[in-house]
């Protein structure tokens, strides 16, 4: 799969830190395979100490942060630790749910190989609070504001609240098609219709961090193309 240029995914940069619109499908690390491209060594060929300060799904897209010396990674991580750095998400779920401040707090249990599961004996604690921001015939835009940062989080406290993330078959999200919000679509003769998004409809919207000790700024990430035509597309058709 072909990626834009490093430098074309830069939101912001300063002498200390980067901060990057992420496409999807790009992992943020080295996978234990190894082989594929990812954001942490094409920011490598573009500054020979960046670390990445924080994880992204392959799949998800949006604001992420890349330190480029060991102090910067040092600072922003202790603002992780301590649960300073704000992070808004924003993602398309299955049906209508009226979310006003829903505070989800179930404790989830990384069971390795990319799996987990919410475990209130064995998981470590995980908090999210949920928004929705506009609301369709068959679908929500729902606002995300994880507190913590444990994997899959906002996908599987989501599910939990039957608010399944639209194209998230693992979490039992169902993908959206033209077909079923636009009234009299019609499919060629011997063509298979494909899901408007190719993966889970969920974009990591906006950071706000101390980008030094005096500093605190905000980052917003646009939508890339697939997730800004499904929008355009459920305010056309299923609005």
């Amino acid at each position: 799969m072909k990626f834009p240029a490093f430098k074309d995914l830069i939101l912001f940069e300063n002498p200390n830190l980067i901060v990057v619109n992420k496409p999807a499908f790009l992992s943020s690390l080295d996978d234990r395979e190894g082989g594929e491209i990812n954001l942490l060594r094409l920011a490598k060929q573009y500054s020979d100490d960046a670390q990445i300060c924080h994880r992204l799904d392959r799949e998800t897209s949006g604001a992420l942060i890349i330190a480029k010396n060991p102090e910067t990674y040092r600072f922003i991580s202790m603002q992780f630790e301590h649960r300073k750095v704000n992070k808004v998400y924003h993602a398309v779920i299955n049906g209508t749910q009226v979310f006003e401040d829903l505070h989800v707090d179930l404790p989830i249990l990384n069971l390795g190989g990319k799996n987990v599961a919410i475990n209130r004996q064995e998981g470590k604690p995980a908090e999210t609070i949920f928004n929705s921001l506009k609301y369709y015939k068959h679908y929500t835009l729902v606002e995300c504001r994880p507190i913590t940062g444990r994997m899959h989080q906002i996908r599987i406290h989501l599910a939990s609240q039957r608010a399944n993330i639209a194209g998230d078959e693992m979490y039992g999200g169902l993908p959206v098609y033209l077909s079923q919000i636009k009234r009299g679509y019609r499919l060629g003769k011997d063509q298979e219709e494909l899901p408007i998004m190719k993966r889970f409809a969920l974009h990591a919207r906006q950071v706000t961090f101390k980008i030094d000790e005096n500093t605190e700024m905000s980052f917003e990430a646009p939508y890339p193309k697939d997730f800004a035509t499904l929008i355009k597309l459920l305010d056309k058709f299923d609005a």
